[in-house]
């Protein structure tokens, strides 16, 4: 097995577990290659370097080092399956894979449990996430917040965080493109996911989301007109109240979506580049979590 550690996701709750984890791993037969992350990245590496060797490969951290594991995994020619111990501050993905909260109760899952294929997104050929590519108002809370304010405060951060960003809400005008429609507008918000819930909050999708499904469900919010426009964002936002005629909702396998100048994207709550052209394509079922 390669466990890979993020010693810093969360409160570093794994600390005070890490020798009853590797215990359970070792008591059920397991070899351990153990691997403590010291940045950005460094996940993703070891993945490569290591993952072909290994019947498993475990994670824990949150959705950040999850992402860099499963692109690792990406790289290699025959993936082995993938246990998730969550540590982060809100573990969005965990969440939609009904991981349990408890690390010793998701450990036992990670080694026991039934393999579950899972779709994986492709941005723009060369990078990956597994539940948000997004765009705009709030994302720049996700990678802009400290990482010990995440430990601090958990979701709330992002809350707190994306409230004041409001003051300053940027436009982009878009052609997005999908399944034979087009839509131009300007946008002030976008999210592509394969998710139940995003920053702690499960109002933001609909809850007939299958993880596996080959479709993304996208959610695009338009730049808004009056104040009224703006109150109605907050509240969508935040409070999950029924979308209004602001808001775009739909599922699609592929999306293309392009820009006049270059947009930020996040992907799993990391910064994920700045590109004019977005081609995001769901790889159907590339990956087994075991849980």
């Amino acid at each position: 097995m390669l466990f890979i550690v993020n010693p810093r996701s969360g409160r570093e709750q794994i600390r005070g577990k890490l020798l009853d984890v590797l215990d359970l791993f070792s008591g059920s037969g397991f070899c351990i290659q153990l691997y403590v992350t010291q940045g950005q990245k460094d996940a993703t590496k070891a993945v490569k370097r290591f993952g072909q060797e290994m019947d498993l490969v475990v994670c824990s951290g949150g959705d950040g080092t999850l992402n860099e594991v499963i692109s690792g995994l990406m790289a290699l020619d025959a993936p082995p399956c993938l246990g998730y111990i969550p540590a982060g501050s809100t573990n969005d993905y965990a969440s939609s894979l009904q991981i349990p909260k408890s690390m010793m109760e998701a450990a036992k899952g990670a080694v026991w449990g039934e393999p579950y294929p899972i779709d994986i997104g492709s941005f723009c050929q060369d990078r990956y996430f597994v539940y948000i590519a997004a765009f705009g108002a709030f994302t720049e809370v996700s990678y802009q917040t400290s990482q010990d304010r995440k430990n601090l405060l958990g979701h709330q951060a992002y809350v707190l965080e994306g409230v004041k960003s409001l003051a300053a809400l940027k436009t982009y005008p878009l052609k997005i493109e999908w399944d034979g429609q087009v839509l131009e507008e300007e946008f002030v918000f976008g999210m592509v996911t394969n998710t139940i819930s995003v920053g702690g909050f499960k109002g933001l999708v609909t809850q007939s989301v299958a993880l596996n499904d080959g479709e993304f469900e996208v959610l695009l919010i338009r730049k808004p007109r009056t104040p009224k426009d703006l109150s109605n964002i907050v509240s969508y936002m935040f409070l999950r109240e029924e979308p209004n005629d602001y808001v775009y909702k739909f599922k699609a396998k592929k999306l293309k979506i392009t820009a006049k100048t270059p947009v930020d994207w996040v992907l799993d709550g990391e910064f994920g580049g700045s590109v004019t052209e977005a081609e995001i394509v769901n790889l159907r079922e590339r990956i087994r979590v075991l849980r």
